[in-house]
């Protein structure tokens, strides 16, 4: 593990504090049962902001090698609203680029072909960048070309030599992903056609400040983004964010849209309408970030006081989503299998594994079905609406849906 000392971004040395939250496991490194008796190692998650370009980042480094390896347990495919969110967009993009089968688009950790698969479908050529081996094998099956790497620079630069420049780069949920930001941007800038569009979605700082979505900090997550420090750093590679959209995914997004410093695409009162919204928050001064900690140890406290509650009235709890944002914030509040009987999560690849720090078991959704807790804690709670009407015969035997995350909810 590696201490940062300048900004992934700028380079710039001085931070601001913003949110220290302990030792943790990495957040997607799921346990098999027979090493969940031993305890896994644990890594520094502290977040700061830069001082000068206002990136939000973690100050130390997991290996991302260590982290997107031939066991990376996340796959895209497992949310009907993601995938229908993904289907919108390749439409939208069809349309706005004029995109033909003389076209090319790449995706930059494209996982398991879940959006490449729309403009396939399309007859439109596309090219998956995907650093998990595992992923890129389902996305193949599937039709999707896919290279196994890290997208950098140097990726980028080697696109361009083989004459695969794209028009259009798309990179959903992945830009906080990289260690190294600005070496990340340059490949935006060698892999893209003169004229070509990058569409790049985040989930909004502004809105994880606002809505106190802490949870949203882990390992695998080196950066947390504005449309403040993202056009920083598109400035320094040569490019530039022409548009800006508002996305109601993973609790409040933003999808920008970039293009080389000399294209054509113009302004848009979308960028200018998210350009003052960031600046009246105050985004690039030290006070907007004050006083996250302590609404976040705020929150931390009321989930204890719900856990008791539930263990006074000899009540049970099972938990529906065996998420990243979950695992960071089980294992800030110090949760384990004591506290909550299993969680249970639509994806195969983590049934029958444990949570990482907690260890608690996971398990079908049919788990809940058979043991009729008396509450559902919903740890991905951006699927809150998707998961709740799933899993709506819960409230047939009295039992209820719990929310944690900015404060307790029950319903």
């Amino acid at each position: 593990m590696n201490k940062i000392t300048n900004c992934r971004s700028c380079g710039h040395e001085a931070f601001y504090e913003f949110l220290d939250l302990g030792m943790q496991p990495l957040a997607n490194s799921y346990l098999s049962e027979a090493n969940a008796q031993a305890r896994e190692p644990v890594y520094s998650l502290h977040a700061k902001v830069c001082a000068r370009c206002f990136l939000a980042q973690l100050d130390h480094d997991v290996d991302a090698a260590h982290i997107f390896n031939e066991d990376y347990a996340y796959f895209s495919s497992f949310s009907d609203s993601w995938l229908d969110h993904c289907r919108q967009y390749a439409l939208k993009m069809m349309s706005m680029l004029s995109l033909t089968r003389d076209s090319l688009v790449i995706e930059v950790a494209s996982n398991d072909g879940y959006m490449l698969k729309n403009f396939v479908a399309a007859g439109i050529p596309v090219l998956g960048i995907e650093p998990s081996a595992n992923t890129a094998r389902a996305a193949e099956k599937i039709g999707v070309s896919t290279r196994v790497a890290f997208f950098n620079t140097a990726t980028g630069e080697a696109l361009a030599a083989e004459s695969l420049q794209a028009d259009l780069i798309a990179a959903k949920n992945v830009m906080a992903h990289v260690p190294d930001l600005a070496d990340f941007v340059g490949g935006f800038k060698a892999a893209l056609k003169p004229q070509g569009c990058i569409t790049v979605e985040f989930p909004h700082l502004l809105r994880q400040i606002e809505q106190l979505q802490f949870d949203t900090i882990y390992h695998e997550h080196y950066s947390y983004l504005s449309l403040l420090a993202v056009e920083y750093a598109f400035q320094q590679a040569g490019l530039r964010v022409f548009d800006v959209e508002e996305l109601p995914t993973h609790g409040g997004s933003l999808r920008i849209f970039g293009c080389h410093a000399d294209a054509l695409f113009e302004p848009t009162d979308g960028l200018r309408r998210v350009r003052q919204m960031e600046a009246a928050a105050g985004l690039s001064t030290e006070a907007a970030y004050a006083d996250f900690a302590k609404r976040v140890e705020a929150c931390r406290s009321s989930f204890l006081e719900f856990l008791s509650q539930v263990r006074r009235q000899g009540k049970h709890l099972a938990a529906y989503g065996a998420a990243a944002k979950g695992n960071t914030f089980l294992n800030y509040a110090g949760v384990g299998a004591d506290d909550i009987m299993f969680a249970v999560d639509r994806s195969p690849h983590k049934q029958g594994k444990f949570l990482p720090g907690s260890h608690i078991p996971i398990l079908s959704p049919e788990a809940i079905l058979k043991h009729k807790p008396d509450y559902v804690l919903i740890l991905p709670w951006n699927l809150w609406e998707e998961i709740t009407e799933q899993m709506s015969a819960v409230r047939s035997w009295g039992g209820s849906f719990v929310r944690a995350v900015p404060a307790i909810s029950i319903g």
